[in-house]
């Protein structure tokens, strides 16, 4: 199995430390956010990692110069000339990297950290052969809606009423995911060149099984602002 880290955005939220770093590279207690998620990948058994890059790019090849690339086989895909979202990012990666085409790939966010066992998830992925998007009862305005055979079947926005596809059970989406040769193969039925997951999964998702994972006694952090960086660094500690 391969790993891909969005670390491509432009981290907006964590200004004023993002006008002159990528988000990836915001420390915490010690480590970097990028640090983080490639130690827990890595302790996971996953050492062939694409990360995007588009913001400050070059500070994040120099670090990973700087570190042996922390023990990982890490490739980068390159979005400095246009950032490509979630899901026209994944697919770059994927057409660049052909030869890691006949595995399924976990994808994650460098800026949402959480306690979630990756050796269960990539378990329960292999017992299955089915994609697995990681999914809380976390309360949120926008779900992924779920059949009664935790198959996906939509989207829903409780503030707004908007419901795509049809409703089911609702469950907050993590920013997580296994996703198999055959769904990723699936990224080429996308007409535009920036698009995000969730359109191309509300896209597939009658053609092929989008499965619900929920961890048990999960937590998760988004890191998205500079005020939270206290609370973040506790958080990852006791992780």
């Amino acid at each position: 199995m391969k790993a891909m880290l969005f670390a491509a955005g432009l981290g907006t939220r964590l200004k004023p430390f993002t006008d002159s770093h990528p988000k990836a590279l915001l420390p915490l207690g010690g480590k970097t956010l990028l640090q983080w998620q490639l130690d827990k990948l890595r302790a996971s058994g996953l050492i062939d990692i694409v990360i995007n890059v588009h913001h400050m790019a070059e500070q994040i090849e120099q670090h990973l110069k700087e570190h042996n690339n922390y023990g990982c086989n890490i490739r980068l895909s390159d979005e400095r000339k246009c950032l490509l979202e979630t899901g026209g990012g994944l697919r770059k990666a994927w057409r660049d990297y052909t030869d890691w085409q006949s595995e399924p790939w976990l994808v994650l966010n460098v800026d949402i950290l959480s306690n979630i066992d990756m050796v269960h998830l990539m378990a329960t992925y292999t017992a299955t052969n089915s994609s697995q998007l990681v999914v809380s009862e976390r309360q949120t305005q926008r779900y992924l809606c779920f059949d009664p055979n935790s198959r996906l079947c939509g989207w829903t926005n409780i503030a707004t009423g908007e419901v795509r596809g049809s409703d089911g059970q609702h469950l907050a989406f993590s920013g997580m995911q296994i996703l198999s040769p055959d769904v990723l193969n699936m990224l080429g039925d996308m007409e535009q060149e920036k698009f995000s997951l969730i359109d191309f999964y509300l896209r597939i998702q009658e053609r092929t099984t989008l499965h619900a994972f929920v961890p048990q006694d999960y937590q998760m952090m988004d890191v998205g602002k500079m005020d939270q960086i206290e609370q973040a660094v506790a958080f990852a500690q006791q992780l």
